[in-house]
Order: C-alpha cells, then structure tokens, then sequence
C-alpha cells in the first residue's frame, strides 16, 4: 500500500467535493505519454512548458483557470498532465530521459530522491529564495532542501492539517472559548462539555478500509510537533532518535488522556475505527449535537452536510489545534503541499512559470472556487471564498513553523505499514504503547 499516493487520493476527493469549480481549462492537457516540450534536466529549449502533477478534476480546472491571465500576458503556453500514479510515473519519465519541465510532488520524499540522484535542478539560482521565505510560512523551503544544503522545490499550495472544528451555534451557546491558548486548557474545555451536556466532547473516525490508521498516526504526529517541537519531530521522522524513544511515548501519554479517557470520544474505540474518517463531523451538525469537537484539515469540509456547506460562516467555527505549556514556544501546523521542481534548466519559459507558481499571486481563481490555500502569509486573503478558509489561512500564516505529515516522511513500510496498523492496535487496546512503538521501530528498514 502506497501511504503517499492514498493520502494524496484521500486528500484530493475530498478538495474536489468542497471545490465549486465551473470553469473552462485553458492548458492543453495530454497523457502522461506526452513529450511535450520537456526532457531531462538541461534538455531542450523548444515548445510548450511541460508540468506533471497528481491532481485532476475540478482541482485540475482551478489550477488552469490560475494560469490563464499568466499565459495570456506571457504568451507562455503551458501543457498539463495529471497522473494519478504520479509517483511512479515520473520516475519512469526521468529515467526514460522524458522528464517534464517542472514537476509537482505532494510529498517532498520524492523530490530529495531526483535531488539526491542528480536529475532535479537546484532552486537557489532560479528563484530569490530570500524573498520567497519572507512571504512563505516557515517549515516549507526546509523540507525540500537536500543533504547538499541546496533547495529542489518550493510550494504551489499547501493543506492545513492542524484544526479543530465544532458546531458554533451549539458550542458559543454552551460559552466555551473559541481560541483556546493550551492544551491544558482544551482538556478543560473538554471535561465542562461533559459535565454540562452530558455528551462526549470528540467526535473521531478511522477507517479508510486498507488506508485505516492514517487519522492516528496524524493524531500522534500533532501531539510530538507540539509536546517536542520542529527539531525532535526532524529527528523522529527521520530516525535520529528511535520510535521508542521516551519523547515519542509521552505523546502517546497525552494522546490517551485524550483519546482514550472514559466518555471523551462519541462511541469509544470501537466507533474510532470502524466508522469511515469521513463521518467524523457528521455529529456535530445534528440537533441536538451528539459531539462538539472534531481534528481533522481543512479538506474536512468536503463531508460536510450540504445545508452546513451552503451557510458554512454561521454554521461552522474552527481553531488551531492549541501548544503545551513548557512544549513548543509557538504555534506549529502540521500539512502537507505540492512542492514545484524543475528538470529542464536550459528552458527560460519554465524558470518564467515556476517563479509565478511559487509566487503569492498565483492561485486566485482557484481560491475562489474553493479548495485551494496558498503557503504564502502575503497571499491576498479577499480571494477566499467565505470567511471560515480565510480564517484558516490567518491560523496557517500566523504559525511559526509548519512541518510535512511524519507519516508521509518516513519509509513506506512504516508510515504506510506498521504505524498505521500499530496505531488501530493501540486505539483498540490489543497493544500498548510501549509495545506498537518497539513493533515500528524494529519495522523500520536498515
């Protein structure tokens, strides 16, 4: 099972469900046979720019309807090929010698690997990384950056991970705060939903049939970014420290006294991870609420009922998900992004649209359709189409540090494998901590 791919596929349904795109591409877009114009890094200078990516669909119309206004002042054209299997495609076209101009990976895993191999052109002579990391939120250009010091790829768009959402009629009548500053101060939160209502505060759901674990290890991954910090995140997701290193156990701790405390969570354990991921929030939006609180990225709204979907500013408030007292000094996100690297450094037209890709002013119309953030603090904000994504991208572009899904990070037999399923084995209680964690990281490749 691919983690990287079924999270992307997760991840693109559900931006596809919330996007109301009704517009007419303007790129040609060809198979992933197309040659087009591309070639391998330093190839030919001739014809269209080239642009391999993993999405489709409406988001594929948001993106084209992004680029027309630039093509037209340019006279730049620009062909676009989406590839579900986008991973394994663009490593065949690469070592067939048939790379595209520039390429979109979801995952920066894949990128460091055509950066380590010599096939991926460095970005630090293409672009003005200074004043890209002025306008970016912190975290993005570190995660494309490879062994030799020099950055691969910068973002096109990202995916903000880090939310927790609740019914705001329901949940402003009861009088709990809306940005709670602490963890500490979320669980007391928590105890008083309890307490007053009588329901259990969360709402959460796991099952993604053989994806199923995928919620949990995000679960995890927040609490480590927030207990630890950016640094013992680095060093966990890359296997500086071991799975069961004692940093990695507390977080399991605080994650039980969230998850696992009698009545916190609608149904327990067994409703975690026999119900589908995208029922979680249906809770809250019944009458009365069964639920107030659900972690889940911004792509949640995707399974929204549609009366909540058409009335979503009155009806839905969000919040990012809040740091530890003595944790991380500041407010992290955990995301994900696709990240835009270039193969052909002899083409000036691709530099030309890789620079626009990765620029604050692209994504426009694609923000008004819905289902798209930008990675940018700068980006004009008016763009959005209701104010609850605006209020989202505030939370995303206030952070101090934004990190990439761990689980997307790690070898695939283990943020793929033997953590999703360690983390059901968890939930379920067939195994502890102690034990998933020692399982995961004897699981881990050498």
């Amino acid at each position: 099972m691919n983690s990287r791919l079924t999270r992307r596929s997760l991840f693109a349904g559900a931006a596809t469900t919330t996007a109301a795109v009704g517009l007419t591409g303007c790129l040609a877009s060809g198979d992933s046979g197309d040659k087009g114009g591309g070639g391998a890094a330093g190839g030919g200078t001739d014809g269209p720019v080239t642009i391999l990516g993993a999405f489709g669909g409406q988001e594929e119309a948001g993106f084209k309807e992004s680029l027309k206004a630039f093509q037209e002042e340019t006279g730049i054209e620009i062909q676009y090929t989406p590839d579900q299997d986008f991973t394994t495609t663009v490593r065949q076209r690469i070592s067939a010698g048939d790379a595209p101009d520039i390429a979109m990976f979801p995952q920066p895993g894949g990128l460091l690997e055509q950066a380590e191999a010599g096939t991926a052109v460095p970005l630090d002579d293409v672009l003005d990384l200074g004043k890209l990391k002025e306008t970016l939120i912190p975290g993005f250009l570190e995660s494309a950056t490879a062994e030799d010091g020099k950055v691969y790829g910068a973002p096109m768009r990202m995916a903000c991970k880090s939310l927790i959402w609740y019914p705001k009629k329901a949940y402003e009548a009861g009088g709990y705060s809306t940005e709670p500053k602490t963890m500490e101060e979320l669980a007391q939160i928590t105890q008083k939903i309890k307490d007053d209502l009588g329901i259990a505060p969360w709402s959460d759901a796991w099952n993604a049939d053989q994806a199923t674990g995928w919620v949990g290890t995000d679960w995890l991954e927040e609490i480590m970014l927030r207990l630890h910090g950016p640094d013992v995140y680095d060093q966990w997701t890359k296997h500086e420290i071991p799975f069961n290193d004692p940093q990695v156990l507390e977080a399991f701790a605080e994650l039980e006294k969230i998850l696992l405390a009698d009545g916190n969570v609608l149904g327990g354990a067994t409703t975690i991870v026999n119900t589908p991921f995208s029922e979680a929030p249906l809770p809250l939006f019944e009458d009365p609420a069964r639920a107030m609180l659900v972690r889940q990225g911004n792509f949640v709204t995707g399974f929204f009922p549609e009366e909540i979907l058409s009335a979503m500013d009155e009806e839905v408030g969000v919040f990012a998900m809040p740091t530890y007292e003595g944790g991380f000094d500041g407010q992290p996100i955990l995301g994900g992004g696709d990240l835009v690297a270039l193969f052909n450094k002899e083409k000036e037209d691709a530099k030309k649209v890789l620079e626009f890709l990765t620029s604050p002013d692209f994504g426009g119309p694609w923000a008004k359709a819905g289902g798209w953030l930008s990675p940018h603090k700068t980006f004009d904000e008016s763009n959005y189409a209701d104010e609850t994504t605006r209020r989202i991208a505030k939370i995303a572009g206030d952070a101090k540090m934004f990190r990439y899904d761990g689980s997307d990070l790690m070898p695939n037999a283990v943020g793929g494998g033997t953590f999703w399923t360690g983390m059901v084995e968890w939930v379920e209680g067939t195994k502890t901590a102690e034990q998933v964690a020692q399982e995961i990281e004897d699981s881990w490749p050498q």
